[in-house]
């Protein structure tokens, strides 16, 4: 934590951002970036037009086939509003949840809600629990920041093995930049980078990661440009108001609130309620509020407020620790010793960056790469 905190003027911006500046009059760059980004995207019109366009392309690639689209829904308002829109822009998704063992039950309720008002199929992916579970051991041994990663990594390698099974051309994502864009970079690492992941398990691993969905630069590559399997961020072509979405879910579907951003999962939310707080002095709150600030949803004082509160329910949190304590397979003393450790960098254990490159030069000359990509996959 710095010595004396600084808050930006516009948004709830703060200096345990390392990286974040201050103009004279004391906002922040996040504030300008986000106007000079507004500037610059598309205006709505535009988006209609491309969302148009998207849909018919959608909606030829399905033609004779049972779907034309995979739509991942993990119960929480961004998947849970896509879903609807979908059935609304009368698309055929296979829905997709991936079931990694940390669901909360609210979720689980909002899912199956969902789905069933809406008529869709459900294809739950559920993960291999001991190879996943020691995964997530991994990360916290090595005591790097980002413990989200497994899941992050993994949920989309789900949704990418899925849609090549099915023949399905269109990844629905629901990740938007009117509430999800501002997130400083110290504050995550990249969510792709395999050589990461397989150097923190190669280090702290005790079980041979056959059965996860694995999802670095050779299988993006191979998805994208071999069998052209397209990420569409859906939200990005439509007027999206978070707060408005959550209340018409609520009032069309009786969906639940699970309380912050991505609580749907115990895990993350511990992770971010409790870890990252006390660990490392990051609320993500901050992040999350600021970018309704951005977006119109709220107000600076109402996201001041919101901050002044807890994390988290403290019983609840304090359930949580020893939950995912037990299910990791820590008595309580032992995880306080996990969570005690020095900090170290994601770096340490090697990045992606160099296969990144090579990457590049393989779609530029290496004719037998649709080859290389599928045995990779096997791996």
């Amino acid at each position: 934590m710095p010595e004396v905190l600084r808050v930006c003027t516009k948004t709830v911006m703060d200096n345990t951002d390392p990286d974040i500046l201050f103009d004279e009059h004391g906002v922040s760059n996040w504030w300008h970036d986000y106007q000079t980004i507004l500037r610059t995207r598309p205006n709505e019109e535009q988006r209609a037009k491309l969302l148009e366009e998207s849909l018919r392309k959608i909606k030829e690639s399905g033609k004779g086939k049972t779907y034309d689209c995979i739509l991942g829904l993990s119960g929480g308002v961004d998947s849970s509003y896509m879903a609807y829109l979908a059935k609304n822009w009368s698309l055929r998704p296979l829905v997709v949840h991936f079931d990694n063992g940390w669901n909360d039950e609210l979720a689980v309720g909002n899912i199956e809600v969902i789905v069933k008002k809406l008529g869709f199929p459900l294809h739950t992916f559920v993960m291999n629990w001991p190879e996943f579970r020691d995964l997530q051991r991994a990360y916290f041994k090595a005591a790097v920041l980002d413990l989200d990663i497994p899941t992050d990594h993994m949920i989309f390698g789900a949704l990418h093995k899925i849609a090549l099974e099915h023949k399905i051309k269109y990844v629905l994502s629901g990740n938007n930049f009117a509430t999800e864009w501002l997130l400083p970079p110290a504050w995550y690492y990249s969510k792709f980078d395999l050589v990461n992941l397989a150097g923190i398990h190669r280090a702290f691993g005790e079980i041979p990661m056959k059965h996860l969905p694995k999802l670095g630069v050779w299988q993006r590559l191979y998805y994208q440009r071999v069998k052209v399997i397209q990420d569409l961020k859906i939200l990005e072509l439509v007027p999206y108001r978070k707060m408005e979405a959550k209340q018409f879910l609520i009032n069309e579907f009786g969906w639940r609130d699970y309380g912050g951003k991505h609580y749907e999962s115990v895990f993350t939310r511990f992770y971010q309620g409790y870890i990252l707080p006390t660990k490392y002095g990051i609320d993500k709150r901050k992040a999350h509020l600021s970018n309704l600030i951005c977006n119109g949803e709220i107000t600076r004082a109402e996201a001041l407020e919101e901050l002044s509160k807890p994390t988290d329910d403290l019983g609840r949190q304090k359930a949580d620790k020893r939950y995912v304590a037990k299910k990791l397979g820590w008595s309580e003393a032992e995880f306080e010793d996990i969570l005690s450790l020095r900090p170290r960098p994601h770096e340490e254990f090697g990045s992606d960056a160099l296969q990144s490159r090579l990457a590049d030069v393989t779609l530029r000359c290496c004719q037998p790469f649709a080859r290389f990509g599928r045995a990779l996959l096997n791996d």
